[in-house]
């Protein structure tokens, strides 16, 4: 065999030692740290002063992390490294940045106090992301619980907590010099983070919907895109108000069907 030959065998030998990384693995990576770096944009805005470009920016993030988890598991590109970006990602992105947004909008002039309930609401995130990673990695997890999160998970806690400025961007309601109700809305949905109530889960594991559910499902999807594009104000607060109504309803049907499940 001559030195050519030889050389050629190498770097065959080595071409087949490589592994291949399928590009399909890093399309949820990628969208977890676009969320993050809206995130991060959304801080700098509030610190110029542009809270309704923060705003967007923090709920744009949101909705792209109600995505990275359903793009992962469609294209079958579930990983533990994306599992830990996410969480990191959604401590800073729905648990420090929406803090400071709402602190620098209405309450530096409460000082030390202000302050210190940004600080629980950035613990009680810590708490809740914590909690629901343990909570994914419990032996023989029954699929009916995937269907909801124990507690309000950090994205809509972010979009809940940042509801007065909406009120008062939409022209709605002012309640930027109401401090002492900014402050219990922080602390409200502080609380509701880590206290076990059930809530409907938008990440099931389940990727597909009856047939029949096709069409309304698109109407309700676009009407709620249009009014989001032409009302967003109103519509981020009729969210908040609809979510907060939801929350009997899921834990009732969360119990029914634990009992269900104990008895069967």
């Amino acid at each position: 065999m001559t030195d050519l030959e030889e050389k050629l065998t190498k770097t065959k030998e080595s071409g087949r030692g490589r592994r291949r990384f399928p590009i399909r693995q890093i399309i949820p990576s990628a969208m977890t740290l676009l969320a993050l770096c809206l995130g991060l944009t959304a801080l700098r805005l509030g610190l110029d002063g542009y809270f309704d470009l923060a705003v967007f920016c923090i709920v744009a993030a949101g909705f792209i992390d109600g995505l990275d988890g359903t793009m992962a598991r469609l294209l079958k590109a579930e990983t533990a490294l994306g599992a830990h970006l996410d969480s990191l990602s959604d401590f800073v992105n729905f648990g420090i940045v929406p803090g400071f947004v709402v602190y620098l909008w209405a309450l530096q002039s409460t000082g030390r106090l202000g302050w210190a309930v940004i600080l629980i609401f950035s613990v009680c995130c810590a708490l809740r992301l914590a909690r629901y990673n343990v909570d994914m990695e419990e032996p023989d997890r029954p699929d009916w619980k995937s269907r909801f999160f124990l507690g309000v998970p950090s994205p809509v806690a972010a979009g809940l907590m940042m509801w007065p400025i909406y009120l008062h961007i939409g022209d709605i309601m002012s309640l930027q010099e109401n401090t002492l109700i900014v402050m219990a809305n922080v602390l409200a949905v502080a609380f509701l983070m880590i206290f076990r109530v059930p809530t409907f889960s938008v990440k099931s594991s389940s990727t597909t919907i009856r047939r029949s559910y096709v069409l309304p499902t698109m109407i309700l999807i676009g009407v709620w895109g249009i009014m989001l594009l032409t009302f967003p104000w109103i519509t981020l607060t009729m969210m908040c108000i609809l979510y907060y109504a939801l929350i009997p309803i899921s834990a009732h049907r969360y119990y029914r069907i634990r009992a269900a499940n104990l008895t069967s």
